[in-house]
């Protein structure tokens, strides 16, 4: 085995008496994987496993809370403090004749052969006080070069588990690696087998490149043929051109330019990634060869869903990034009251959201009229600041009265209470000093008054 004695990783007090105690029992134990990873690049792991020359029968023997989470597959919770840390057996994966699952494990005394079946060469160190660092494929080499490399032959992982070709670029965009040549051209070979994968496991590969510290990484995708697979409007964004005097890029390059502009919050880059998805498709070339995109938000919108629905996201997130697609090119007449309507529109939640997504893309256009442009979202921004220091009212729930009022007055709950809310919610966003609940009271007798003539309410008080 290739130890260092030198490396010395301070292990949690808990991971460190599961090694001891396994060791006292006669079997080896090691930290493995991510967690040694991440120690030696001076960060702090998320999850720490263990690996065992025990077998789950054996661990289970050896403490006191344990939970079968993959019994079959070796694996074994062991529960300390609150916390659980998966131990696993060392084993050897049988063939993989789904391209994504071993069809049977082999359990296995020797902590080599466990190494072996891992992915990348800085995923495949195991450590002990006791051993120091196990490195049998220059892990820490590959981490001080900054290389994503397969262990062993990359057709042969790659071809065992294709979404460790994703995986790839997730670990080159989250420490800004490169992908080793031999391994960079098995994916591009190997891309198309991608297409046995979940969508749910593909779904989870890529948001983590996307919220990386490096989302420009997102390029690889399309360079390795894999965006082909899973994602082909990528495709369409990288390769669609913006002849236009406010662009500089592809719409796709343009789009890594605004994902580099925004938080590594899930939504915003997921938003950033999907704002001008609607472009290729509603491209037109004038006769000067000046190009238009009209209509894209709200075609892109509909993308957006459609794409997200394919990838497994859950509702809610769909419906926020749907919203910031839909209006991220929004422009209308800058008025505090069209502001308020904005923000009545999509919720005082989302609104920032959209400011930051507007700043984004004015940064990732050219320089024309950029100073005009990111004006603009300043103002936006200070009447937002201004619309929340008021407690303006913004939606129904806002509003001084509420139904039990309405009933009162004789309102039935049904679609005649709906359209009076409607109304006074209109005139409050309008005239907000309205809202309080005698003025209310009296606009709605105004409303039903003219209900009852069939009529449509038109206000004409405060301006």
């Amino acid at each position: 085995m290739g130890t260092n004695d030198n490396v010395k990783i301070e292990l949690p007090r808990d991971v460190s008496f599961i090694i001891s105690e396994l060791e006292g029992k006669g079997y080896e134990a090691y930290a493995v994987g991510g967690c040694i990873r991440d120690s030696l690049l001076g960060k702090t792991p998320d999850d720490w496993d263990i690996t065992t020359s025990a077998s789950p029968e054996e661990v289970k023997a050896v403490f006191q809370r344990t939970i079968d989470t993959g019994i079959k597959h070796g694996t074994v919770t062991v529960r300390l403090h609150g916390r659980s840390y998966e131990v696993t057996t060392f084993r050897i994966d049988g063939d993989y004749s789904d391209g994504r699952h071993p069809d049977n494990v082999e359990f296995v005394k020797n902590l080599d052969e466990d190494l072996k079946r891992r992915d990348f060469t800085i995923n495949a160190m195991a450590y002990s006080e006791k051993a120091g660092i196990i490195d049998l494929f220059n892990g820490r080499e590959d981490l001080e070069k900054g290389i994503i490399r397969c262990v062993g032959v990359s057709r042969e992982r790659f071809s065992e588990d294709a979404l460790r070709m994703m995986r790839a670029v997730r670990f080159a965009a989250r420490f800004g690696f490169s992908i080793e040549e031999s391994t960079y051209e098995a994916i591009k070979d190997l891309a198309p087998t991608l297409s046995k994968v979940s969508a749910e496991r593909i779904r989870v590969e890529f948001e983590k490149t996307l919220i990386s510290d490096h989302p420009e990484f997102a390029r690889e995708f399309y360079l390795l043929g894999l965006s082909k697979v899973f994602l082909p409007e990528w495709d369409a964004c990288l390769e669609c051109p913006q002849n236009t005097v406010h662009h500089l890029y592809t719409v796709g390059e343009h789009t890594i330019r605004v994902m580099q502009n925004v938080s590594n919050d899930h939504i915003m880059r997921l938003a950033a990634f999907f704002h001008d998805i609607g472009k290729p498709v509603s491209r037109k070339t004038d006769k000067k060869g000046h190009d238009h995109f009209v209509g894209h938000p709200v075609l892109g919108a509909a993308m957006t869903v459609n794409i997200m629905k394919r990838l497994k996201y859950d509702n809610a997130t769909i419906d926020k990034v749907r919203v910031l697609v839909e209006r991220h090119d929004d422009r209308p007449a800058l008025t505090i009251e069209n502001i308020r309507h904005e923000i009545s529109g999509m919720g005082k939640e989302i609104y920032p959201l959209l400011l930051e997504l507007r700043h984004a893309d004015v940064m990732g256009q050219s320089d024309f009229h950029r100073e005009e442009k990111l004006n603009r979202v300043s103002e936006s921004r200070r009447y937002f600041d201004e619309i929340c220091s008021e407690n303006d009212a913004l939606s129904v729930r806002d509003l001084a009265i509420k139904g039990r009022d309405l009933i009162e007055m004789g309102i039935d709950k049904g679609p005649s209470m709906g359209i009076i809310f409607d109304e006074l919610l209109a005139i409050v966003l309008k005239n907000p000093e309205l809202n309080e609940r005698d003025s209310l009271i009296s606009l709605t007798k105004s409303i039903i008054n003219v209900i009852k003539h069939g009529e449509p309410f038109v206000y004409e008080g405060c301006k």
